[in-house]
């Protein structure tokens, strides 16, 4: 028995990799252990976006249309009538379509960003938010007024699996560097809860700690580059919680600043920028040691919700809620550039194409 002993420690020793969970079958194989973001560098397009027009697409909830702008000029050039709601403009997986959420309306409208047109709309209740699997088996809608989680084709929307969720608001999510979980955020309970990419089921739930006798509304959540740890958007702490990956519920608490809402990774991976809705600015932490080395504030206020960044990295884009327009941050310069005038309050505006190989969802968390 000693010398089997023996045997497994040397096995183990010469194969480490044995002792971790394989990555979610399908998915494409991380490029960089040290960066899962290493796909989404400035410019790499992949072959699939790299002929598509240069667009910003914004969903203007109350006005019901998508305003499309050409993110060189700042100019309008299109507006898309959808259905009721618009929500959040989604890349697929595959890079192919985007999908707005007609949350209001229960329906996904598809626009193909070669033309810049509107396709057939397709019936889905409660579209709130959208999601891809690592693998792009599934898509994910999240029905934040249904409480449930449901799994779809990524291509008809077919339903495959309900998942009941115990919690009111869900509404964002990020995966874990293999696939092989997910964790998604409750806007009115206060919860996280942590999912089972393949066998689609709910695994553990958490509730945010209280801080200083603000109940919690966790928003966005990202992963870090390292695939170490979770930053959690908290809007009513007015500061984001930072959550080991291998740790759920565990939690530590940084303040950044009032109604701390959406999360983007920039595209060196040095960085990670905060928006604050209720405080009109933009914070930006390092991941290195998770402190905060500066913060971009919109000249005469305003509500910096969720957006994402240029193809090139050099720009942020982002709608503001509550005053109908967009806010350009230049990232390299950390200086607002412009606001630009759009629909009534707009809300999950994307910037398209952006690097990467696959879309997990969302706004375009792109790996």
């Amino acid at each position: 028995m000693k010398r089997l002993g023996v045997l497994v420690l040397v096995f183990t020793l010469a194969f480490p990799i044995l002792a971790f969970a394989a990555p979610l079958i399908d998915m494409p194989p991380v490029l960089d252990s040290k960066d899962i973001y290493s796909a989404n560098k400035s410019n790499n397009l992949s072959d699939v976006v790299k002929d598509m027009p240069e667009r910003v697409y914004v969903p203007n909830l109350q006005s019901s249309t998508v305003t499309v702008i050409d993110p060189k000029t700042y100019k309008i050039v299109k507006t898309i009538k959808v259905r009721r709601g618009p929500q959040h403009v989604v890349p697929s997986w595959d890079l192919k379509t985007l999908w707005v959420n007609d949350n209001k309306g229960n329906y996904l409208t598809p626009i193909n960003p070669m033309t810049v047109t509107a396709g057939k709309d397709i019936y889905v209740h409660d579209p709130y938010n959208l999601y891809f699997t690592p693998n792009g088996k599934y898509a994910i809608v999240m029905a934040e007024a249904d409480k449930e989680i449901v799994f779809r084709d990524p291509q008809t929307m077919a339903i495959k699996k309900v998942v009941k969720v115990p919690c009111a608001g869900v509404n964002h999510a990020d995966w874990s560097a293999d696939g092989n979980y997910f964790v998604a955020t409750c806007e009115f309970s206060g919860m996280l809860l942590k999912l089972d990419t393949a066998k689609m089921k709910l695994i553990e739930s958490v509730v945010l700690p209280n801080q200083n006798g603000h109940s919690p509304m966790p928003q966005d959540i990202k992963i870090s580059p390292d695939g170490n740890t979770f930053y959690i958007a908290d809007m009513a702490s007015n500061g984001v919680w930072i959550m080991p990956a291998k740790s759920f519920g565990k939690f530590t608490f940084l303040k950044t600043g009032r109604g701390t809402h959406g999360l983007y990774v920039t595209r060196d991976s040095k960085n990670l920028l905060l928006t604050n809705r209720d405080e009109g600015s933009v914070s930006v932490l390092r991941f290195s040691d998770n402190r905060l080395i500066a913060k971009w504030h919109i000249p005469g206020g305003g509500s910096p919700d969720m957006g994402n960044i240029s193809a090139d990295g050099k720009y942020f884009w982002v709608s503001g809620r509550y005053d109908n327009e967009v806010y350009v941050f230049n990232i390299e310069k950390g200086e607002f550039v412009t606001r630009i005038k759009v629909g009534i309050e707009p809300h999950g505006l994307t910037f398209w194409p952006q690097p990467g190989r696959y879309s997990l969802g969302h706004t375009g968390i792109m790996r």
